[in-house]
C-alpha cells in the first residue's frame, strides 16, 4: 500500500511553485537543470543529532506525481495560467535525479541529505511534498529515540492516532515512531500498511460498561485468556483495581491453565501507583504480570518516574510523541544550490545577515569519517567530483575555526547520498521498516559517541570541508561583497 492508493496527492504544493514553474515555462527555462538540496539547521529539542525518516514517501510522491483532469481544471479556474501551460501538465511527470541518505541515517545540520538534479520545472514543483514527507517523520522518529533512550529496555509502544493531527499524521508518525525505536502501535492501518507490531486491550469504557469492575475483567479475560492485560486505574487503582485483577488471575485464569499477562495503569503519581501495584501482585504469587503506564509520557516524565524507582515493563505513549509536543517543528528547507550553465553546475549561494541562514553552495558530496575504531568523528562536504583519499592524513577545515591546520589521520571515508531514483524511476529497492528500525539502533550503539545522544549538553558533530570546497564557499561570499 502507498500513500497514492485511491488518491491522487500530487497537488499538496504550494501555489509559488506552480506560478514560478510558469514562469519558467514562458521564459523557455523549463529545462534548465538545477541541484536543489534538503538540509535543516537545528536539532530538535536541543538534542545532538536528528534521524532521517520518510525517504520512502518522497520516492512515492515522485514516482506517482501527475495531473488529473480535475487537477486541470482547477488550475484553469485561477485564472493564471494560459492554455498552452495546461496542456504541458497533461503528461507532466519528473524527469530528474534524486539522491539522499539510506532512510534511518543519523543526520546533523547545514548536510544535505536530499539532493535533487533535475529540470527546474520539475526539481521546483516537488518542493512542498517533499519538505512534508521529510520534516513530519524525521521530527517523531527523532523524538521516539529520545523516548527509547530514557526507558532503556523496557518497552514503548506508540498510542498516538487519536491526538495527532489527522489520519495522515497518525499513520505516518507511527511508522517514523517504529523506525526511532518504537517496539509498535496502536494504530491498525500502520500496522497493516508497514507491517508494524500492533497492541491494544481495553479503554475505560469497557470497566464503566459492566456493572462493577470485577465482571469487567472477569469477560475480558474469558475473551482473551492468553492476552489478558487489564486496565486498573478506572475507579481506585490500589482498592479496586489490582485486588480485582488479582481476582481474576487467581479466579478465572489459573484453573485453565492461564496466566494474568498484563495490568496498566492511565493515571495518577505513577511512580508511587507502580511501586505500590508491583508489590501487590508479587505477593500474591504474579511476579510474572507486567506492568504498563500511560498519560502524558515523555522522554521527561520517563526519566523522572524511573529515577524515583517506578517498577515499570512498558510505556505507551501518545501524544506528546505523535506530535513531539516539546518541539513540534522540524525545520527542514529546499535550497536551490547550483544552475546548469554551458553544461557544468555553477554554484548559487543565499547571503543573509542571519549567518545559520547563508547556504552551502554548489553540487556537492557529504562523507562521514569514521576512527580506526569505526566511531564517527565528524561529517565532510566536499566538492562532487572531488575524490577523497584517506589513505594518508586527509586535510580538512572546520568552518569555525578556518585558519587551523586539521586532519583526518586512520580513518575511512563514507559517501552518505546515494542515488533513488533516476530520470523518474525509482531505483532504490523498497527496505523493510524492521531493517531501517534496526539501523538506526545499529549507528547508536556502534557509531554515533554517547556524548552526541545526551539530553543536555550534547556533543556537538563536527561537519568540516574539504579545502577546496570551503575556498569555492569562500570565493562566492567575496564575489557578492563585490556587487
Amino acid at each position: 500500500m502507498t500513500q497514492f492508493d485511491q488518491r491522487n496527492i500530487t497537488m499538496v504544493m504550494d501555489l509559488y511553485e506552480m506560478t514560478m514553474a510558469y514562469g519558467y515555462f514562458n521564459d523557455k527555462d523549463k529545462d534548465t537543470k538545477v541541484v536543489f538540496d534538503v538540509f535543516y539547521r537545528r536539532n530538535p529539542d536541543k538534542g545532538g543529532f536528528a534521524i532521517f525518516a520518510g525517504l520512502e514517501q518522497i520516492i512515492e510522491y515522485i514516482e506517482h506525481l501527475h495531473f488529473d483532469e480535475e487537477d486541470i481544471a482547477y488550475f484553469r479556474s485561477l485564472h493564471l495560467f494560459n492554455d498552452a501551460f495546461l496542456d504541458y501538465l497533461k503528461d507532466f511527470h519528473f524527469r530528474g535525479d534524486v539522491y539522499a541518505f539510506a532512510e534511518g541515517t543519523i543526520m546533523y545540520p547545514n548536510e544535505p541529505v536530499v539532493t535533487v538534479v533535475a529540470p527546474l520545472i520539475d526539481a521546483q514543483l516537488v518542493e512542498t511534498a517533499i519538505l512534508a514527507e521529510f520534516n513530519h517523520q524525521s521530527l517523531i522518529a527523532t523524538k521516539t529515540r529520545r523516548i527509547r533512550k530514557a526507558a532503556g529496555k523496557r518497552v514503548v509502544s506508540d498510542f498516538g492516532a487519536r491526538r495527532a493531527h489527522n489520519m495522515d499524521a497518525a499513520v505516518y508518525g507511527a511508522r517514523a515512531a517504529y523506525i526511532g525505536g518504537a517496539d509498535g502501535t496502536a494504530t491498525v492501518l500502520a500496522g497493516k500498511m508497514f507491517g508494524i507490531p500492533v497492541g491494544g486491550t481495553m479503554a475505560h469504557s469497557w470497566v464503566m460498561y459492566y456493572q462493577d469492575e470485577y465482571e469487567a475483567f472477569k469477560n475480558y479475560a474469558k475473551n482473551y485468556p492468553d492476552e489478558t492485560v487489564l486496565l486498573i486505574d478506572t475507579y481506585d487503582v490500589v482498592k479496586s483495581g489490582v485486588p480485582n485483577a488479582i481476582r481474576v488471575a487467581k479466579e478465572v485464569l489459573e484453573p485453565i491453565g492461564k496466566r494474568l499477562k498484563g495490568v496498566r495503569i492511565d493515571s495518577g503519581d505513577l511512580a508511587y501507583l507502580s511501586k505500590k501495584v508491583r508489590k501487590m501482585l508479587d505477593d500474591a504469587g504474579l511476579n510474572d504480570c507486567k506492568i504498563t503506564v500511560s498519560n502524558s509520557l515523555d522522554e521527561f516524565t520517563i526519566t523522572s518516574i524511573l529515577q524515583q524507582g517506578g517498577c515499570i515493563d512498558s510505556f505507551g505513549v501518545g501524544e506528546r510523541l505523535i506530535t513531539a509536543k516539546s518541539e513540534p517543528v522540524f525545520g527542514a528547507v529546499y535550497k536551490i544550490a547550483a544552475v546548469e550553465e554551458n553544461g557544468t553546475f555553477a554554484p548559487r549561494i543565499k547571503i543573509s545577515e542571519n549567518i545559520e541562514k547563508i547556504t552551502n553552495p554548489g553540487l556537492k558530496k557529504v562523507y562521514r569519517i569514521y576512527d580506526a575504531d569505526g566511531h564517527s568523528v565528524a561529517d565532510l562536504i566536499a566538492k562532487a567530483d572531488q575524490p577523497i583519499d584517506m589513505s594518508a592524513p586527509f586535510r580538512y577545515v572546520d568552518p569555525q575555526k578556518p585558519w587551523e591546520n586539521r586532519y583526518f589521520t586512520n580513518c575511512t571515508a563514507k559517501a552518505l547520498q546515494k542515488k533513488v531514483i533516476e530520470n523518474g524511476n525509482r531505483i532504490l529497492e523498497q527496505q523493510p521498516i524492521r531493517e531501517i528500525r534496526e539501523y538506526v539502533a545499529k549507528q547508536l550503539e556502534y557509531e554515533i559517541w554517547q556524548e552526541e545522544q545526551r539530553f543536555e549538553n550534547p556533543h556537538k558533530h563536527y561537519l568540516d570541508m574539504t579545502p577546496e570546497y570551503y575556498e569555492l564557499k569562500m570565493g562566492l561570499l567575496h564575489d557578492s561583497m563585490k556587487e
